[in-house]
């Protein structure tokens, strides 16, 4: 898929036909995160890979916008490592440009994702460390469901001339 393509025609997809997501396109999807940008080239990401339906159903349970993860396929949580990255905006930076790569290949792989915020929300940070049961230094920034998509949403319209400013405001 052309990268202008993917950036224009992916979606947020919450729906699922079941299945499952393979190795192969975990490690793509992987891989794809691991190629964003950091801050000083640092790198300072982790990625829990979450395909146990037991935990995928608790992850759903704990996000309120996340019930479509108890019939994914897959689940990838981006992670900060605060002994990589000692300051917390690089650090959310960084997760969320290598979460925008990792949805980004989804699409291109013909799979179904959404991004699910958890940073700051106090209470879906301290669901997930429980139930992945983090570290003290790994900070979860961002939840990815992942599944064989069941719905198709058409490509709308987000360019918006009022949000442009040329050399000032």
């Amino acid at each position: 898929m052309e990268t202008l393509r993917a950036i224009f025609t992916r979606r947020s997809i919450r729906k699922y036909s079941g299945g499952y997501v393979s190795n192969e396109q975990l490690e793509t999807l992987l891989r794809a995160g691991m190629h964003a940008p950091s801050a000083r080239n640092k790198q300072p990401w982790h990625f829990v890979v979450v395909t146990d339906k037991d935990i995928l159903y608790k992850l759903g349970g704990t996000h309120p916008y996340g019930k479509m993860l108890m019939d994914a396929g897959a689940a990838i949580i981006t992670c900060g490592d605060k002994t990589i990255e000692e300051m917390d905006s690089y650090l959310l930076q960084n997760c969320s440009a290598a979460t925008q790569n990792m949805l980004l290949a989804a699409h291109d792989l013909g799979l179904g994702a959404v991004w699910l915020g958890l940073h700051p929300r106090e209470d879906r940070l301290a669901a997930v460390k429980e139930i992945l049961n983090l570290p003290g230094h790994i900070l979860p920034v961002s939840m990815i469901s992942i599944g064989a998509p069941d719905e198709a949403k058409e490509r709308d319209e987000r360019y918006l001339v009022d949000r442009i400013h040329v050399d000032r405001w």
